[in-house]
């Protein structure tokens, strides 16, 4: 019997398989589309949606809206909030409380407010004090203490010439002034020390109280609406 076609066939048939089977694995753009089709199916961890979701949370915005005040505060208005319990904070000191990092709904410089209609001079039921110092109380504040002579006070005001012409206001700058009591005009001095947190009260202060004819000062009897905000110190 011929043994060559059977040898002939063999080598064929191992031929075949080394063809078709050590073929190297394809690298091509077609083998990358695979493998991203399989990526994209798999689902992303728990743990990276949740860190995400930190994120988003992280980044809203505490906004600060004076007309809505925050808990802890009972009015907002002239640059600064009222503490339910007592006291006051300006409108800084409430964002950094609450963390808020934005503020809506402030009113832009407000004009000079206007004169009362008693700027001329006191009326009868003004309480006066043995330097001649006349004042009305507008609003009873809490009642408690008193400044000192010395004391750092913060005050809301605004002050006439006896013809009604506003010279200064804090209200109108929206800002609170701070200062200590022993460095104010002497009218200033010893009205303020009649004043109670929360009182606001108007004074007629007498030239000799006053600016006493300084130069480039406003001159004659002044009258000041004061709202007293915190003693300080």
């Amino acid at each position: 019997m011929n043994r060559f076609p059977s040898i002939c066939l063999f080598i064929l048939l191992s031929s075949l398989v080394c063809v078709f089977g050590c073929a190297p694995k394809s690298s091509g753009p077609e083998a990358k589309k695979s493998d991203a089709v399989k990526e994209k199916g798999k689902k992303e961890p728990v743990a990276k949606k949740k860190e995400k979701a930190g994120a988003t949370m992280s980044q809203e915005e505490i906004v600060f809206d004076p007309r809505n005040p925050p808990a802890g505060f009972t009015v907002c208005h002239r640059n600064h909030c009222h503490r339910a319990g007592g006291g006051v904070a300006s409108y800084n000191q409430v964002m950094k409380e609450i963390g808020a990092t934005k503020i809506i709904g402030v009113p832009k410089k407000a004009p000079m407010p206007k004169a009362p209609a008693d700027v001329a001079a006191p009326p009868a039921d003004a309480q006066k004090t043995a330097s001649g110092l006349a004042s009305k109380v507008l609003k009873a504040g809490d009642g408690k203490a008193k400044p000192g002579p010395t004391s750092v006070v913060s005050v809301h005001y605004t002050g006439w010439t006896t013809d009604g012409k506003a010279f200064d206001s804090s209200v109108a700058r929206g800002r609170p002034a701070t200062f200590p009591l022993n460095r104010v005009i002497p009218g200033w001095t010893e009205g303020v020390q009649l004043m109670t947190v929360g009182e606001e009260r108007r004074f007629w202060i007498p030239e000799n109280l006053a600016y006493a004819g300084r130069s480039g000062a406003p001159a004659g009897m002044l009258v000041f609406d004061v709202e007293l905000l915190e003693i300080r110190q």
